[in-house]
């Protein structure tokens, strides 16, 4: 392999488990991740949506999700996310829910519904770092654990929590198959990609390698992943710069609001001074009032008592 090939990219994931010449592989891979969730073993796949190598890589907005259907009907969505955003969660749903529902067709009734399967490869961590386990299985359930209806459910695969040096399930060879297979040499394969799953894996990472145009094609949406990643940066910048920017303003208010109080609590201290000093003063005008009234009344009662002392 002349180039380095990440099994992650769009274009070669939809090729790995999306096209028809690699069947097998899918049917490994829903196998490996759904395990003891399906009622038994899939042994035939229908790609709804097959990769087609022309019509992908002249299309910048082809459909990079697989669907398929297996031998008893049931719906299987797989996709591959590298750049996690705020409404993914809500996404995610919203794409399980549109598959389960697209199931009915004028004139039938919900006893033709079958179970559909939504797999996610995501890059970047999704849920809070406190849930570890990198396999996240969600269906229909109450709070006791028991199932409303066995109709299916979302993986979610967090690449980035899987870090298992030893091989010890399907399911832990592909995780480690695309969490490392850019960086295997095809000529030195380790152990564990010695299966006739892995080994084909690897000849369709070698044909974009190989191929001057399927590999331009990779570089293109690598390329274009690199532009997603740098505008998400700028945005989580700019959100941090604008959420730091109204914490300062914030605090700004807040020690104006303070400065005001203070003011207020000032202004109110000094009417109260000022209210005690005017009570004090009406206080001594009235003490002042009393003694000259007494005053009065001692010179009053005098004059009569020498008016009277004239008389006799």
């Amino acid at each position: 392999m002349s180039h380095p090939i990440d099994p992650k990219i769009d274009c070669v994931f939809k090729a790995l488990l999306g096209s028809e010449s690699n069947r097998a592989l899918l049917i490994h891979f829903l196998n490996a991740i759904l395990g003891p969730a399906l009622p038994a073993p899939i042994t035939e796949v229908e790609i709804l949506n097959p990769y087609n190598d022309k019509e992908f890589l002249d299309d910048k907005l082809s459909i990079v999700d697989v669907k398929a259907r297996d031998q008893r009907g049931s719906l299987h969505q797989i996709e591959i996310q590298l750049l996690a955003n705020r409404d993914l969660l809500a996404r995610i749903l919203y794409t399980w829910a549109d598959l389960y529902s697209s199931q009915l067709h004028s004139g039938e009734d919900y006893s033709t519904l079958k179970p559909t399967y939504a797999i996610w490869l995501l890059g970047e961590d999704l849920l809070p770092k406190e849930r570890p386990e990198f396999v996240h299985d969600f269906r229909l359930r109450d709070g006791a654990g028991r199932l409303l209806l066995d109709h299916g459910g979302i993986w979610l695969l967090e690449l980035n929590k899987f870090h298992a040096d030893a091989v010890q399930t399907e399911q832990d060879r592909w995780l480690k198959f695309f969490t490392e297979g850019e960086r295997l040499d095809p000529g030195a394969l380790p152990t564990w990609m010695h299966t006739d799953e892995m080994r084909q894996a690897m000849s369709t990472l070698k044909a974009f390698s190989d191929k001057d145009r399927a590999y331009h094609a990779y570089q293109a949406r690598q390329n274009y992943l690199r532009e997603q990643r740098g505008i998400q940066r700028h945005l989580d910048e700019l959100k941090t710069e604008t959420e730091q920017q109204r914490a300062a303003l914030e605090q700004a208010r807040a020690e104006k609001e303070q400065v005001q109080a203070e003011k207020e609590q000032e202004r109110a201290a000094k009417e109260q001074a000022q209210t005690r000093a005017e009570q004090e003063r009406a206080a001594k005008e009235q003490e002042r009032a009393e003694k000259e009234a007494a005053l009065a009344e001692i010179a009053r009662l005098k004059a009569q008592l020498q008016d009277q002392t004239r008389t006799h």
